[in-house]
This record gives structure tokens, sequence and C-alpha cells, in this order.
């Protein structure tokens, strides 16, 4: 497969394509943020790990980074850097569980920064850029202008996060659509410093199990609510009661979060697709491979959303084993 084939396959977009297809991918180096803040959900679980193991074997460096000091900036978890860093290590043994290469490696933000060249890099960073320009990243973490007004703090997280990727010189950065502002922030100043641009990967964003519907803002799957996700450690039961309660309307498939999953998680990672299975009367068990084929299959009317949620909790309980053995295995306390 072509770079850009690679990077492209379960992502949103790529910035931009032509600069991706020049890397070679064996000398290319990755990376992909997470900023601990309790239990790893499905996104980074299985989306992003399995995205990572994808790159990692087509030959590329990838680095995880358990972005703790960006976490205690943002408030998570009270602050507390020592159950931030507990959710960090969670992330990493949930990630190893599905079998990484050994060129996959996970980096503590504490880590980086001990090198004074880090900082010198922040600097450098930092006046290459301007406060409104920091203003309208804020996003990238969730927070507002309001936000930083009362905790300057604020402001240094995207820079750190500029800073990240400079400091280590990574090739691609890998991150939801919610990540956007933080790499068009750091290819700005990238321009500005004279250094390289970072070919940036967005993934979509999984829907709160509540749904919003189509005509409404979307709301992606939070930690502060949990039953609109679906944490890797919920049991078989949770996961599916959680999906039998889901917003999933009828013959709609955009803005349906249990479709999200079979598109984003199930028919991407499940080798043998998804079976659904129906009445005789309706047509009977009926498998699918490619999305396409589902979408249209769905919009018809031929699927009834009580049958798909049975099929996508049971492809889902059985993609979610490995990581929520290897969770389960010790507290998960935070």
């Amino acid at each position: 497969m072509f770079p850009v084939d690679i990077l492209s396959r379960n992502m949103a977009e790529i910035v931009t394509t032509e600069e991706a297809a020049r890397l070679d991918l064996k000398s290319s180096t990755a990376y992909i943020g997470f900023e601990p803040s309790g239990l790893p959900h499905i996104a980074t679980g299985i989306l992003w790990t399995m995205k990572v193991k994808e790159l990692a074997e087509a030959g590329v460096k990838v680095t995880v980074l358990l972005a703790d000091l960006h976490s205690q900036i943002n408030d998570k978890l009270g602050g507390d850097l020592d159950r931030i860093q507990k959710s960090g290590r969670m992330i990493e043994r949930c990630m190893k569980a599905y079998g990484l290469p050994s060129n996959v490696q996970f980096t503590w933000a504490t880590d980086m920064v001990n090198d004074r060249e880090y900082w010198a890099t922040l600097i450098r960073v930092a006046k290459s850029s301007t406060l409104s320009r920091l203003k309208r990243s804020l996003p990238i973490m969730g927070r507002t202008e309001e936000d930083a007004e009362g905790d300057f703090s604020k402001f240094i997280y995207p820079l750190m996060q500029v800073t990240d990727i400079i400091y280590s010189g990574f090739d691609i950065a890998l991150g939801g659509m919610d990540q956007r502002h933080a790499h068009m922030l750091q290819r700005d100043i990238a321009e500005r410093m004279g250094v390289k641009k970072v070919v940036s990967v967005h993934g979509n964003l999984l829907e709160s199990l509540k749904g919003t519907g189509r005509m409404d803002p979307f709301k992606k799957m939070s930690k502060s609510d949990a039953d609109s996700a679906i944490f890797m450690t919920d049991s078989a039961a949770d996961v599916e009661r959680k999906i039998s309660s889901a917003f999933c309307p009828v013959r709609e498939v955009a803005g349906n979060p249990v479709i999200d999953i079979l598109r984003y998680i199930i028919l991407p990672y499940s080798e043998e697709g998804i079976e659904i299975i129906r009445p005789a009367s309706k047509g009977g068990p009926i498998r699918f491979t490619d999305f396409n084929e589902f979408s249209r299959t769905y919009e018809n009317g031929e699927i009834h959303p009580l049958d798909l949620k049975k099929a996508v909790s049971d492809s889902l309980n059985r993609l979610m084993e490995k990581g929520r053995s290897a969770l389960n295995s010790e507290s998960t306390s935070i």
C-alpha cells in the first residue's frame, strides 16, 4: 500500500495528502498524545490502538505520548498527578494487550520536559506565535478564552503540544478531529520557524451514545457521562445495556452513534465483519464487511435497530476482550 492509503484508512482527513505521499514510512516517525483523564474508552482502546499498530507494522516508529502534564494543566482528575499517571498506565496496559510491535514506544510528558532543549524549543515556539492565535487553539483542550483568562497555564497547553512535535521531530501527528487546531497551529509555527511541518492525520470522533441527531450539534463520547461512552473496563453486560438504550433512529445513518461504532470500530478491525440476525420473515441473517453496503441496506429499512444493536454489542464485546482482560487484571480505581 502507498503511504496515503495506509495513513487514510479509517481516518477523516490528511493534511496534506501531497506531503504524505512523499513520506517513506519505513524511515518516518509518528506520534499520538493521550491526556490521561480516567478510564480509557473504545476510541483509545481500539480505534487508535489499531491505527498505531497498523502504522507500526508498516515500518513507522510510533510514540504514544502519555501527556500527564497536559492533563494536569487541563485540571483532569483534579490535577492530581498520581491519579493522572495511574490513568496513563491503564492506557498503556490496554494498548499493549493488542500486541503492539516493538517500534511503538510510550513516553511521559514529565520525562520529556527534563531535557533543557525541550524548554529552549518551547521558547522559540512561543516567540513564533501570538496570544490571539493561542486563544483560537484552546478548543483542543475543551476550553474557552474565558477559562484561560482565569488560569494562564491554559495558554501553555497549546505551546507544549506544538513543542512536543517540533522537539521530537515527528513526521506524522495522529489525533481526533478535535486536535485539528493543535496540528494546524504546529504547521503555522513550523513555517515561521523554518522547521518541518507535521503531516496531520485526523480520525472521526465517536458520538455520544445518547445521540444528538443529524440536525443537532455533535456531542462526542464523554468520560464525564458514563452512559454516553463505552469504557474498556465495561463488562459484556454493561456494553449490552448501554447499546440497548443508545440512540439509534430507524433508517438514519448520519448522527447514529450505534452505526458510528459499526463504521469506525467493528468493520475496520473485525476480520469477519458483522452478522446481523434478522427474523426469517425479515430476510434472515445477513453479514456485512463493507460499510456502504450496510448503509444502503439500513436506509432502506431492511435492518431493525434492535437487531443492529444486538449484533454491534456482540461484535464489540469480542473486540474489547483483550483490553478488558488486561485492565481488569489489576485495580481500575483512579
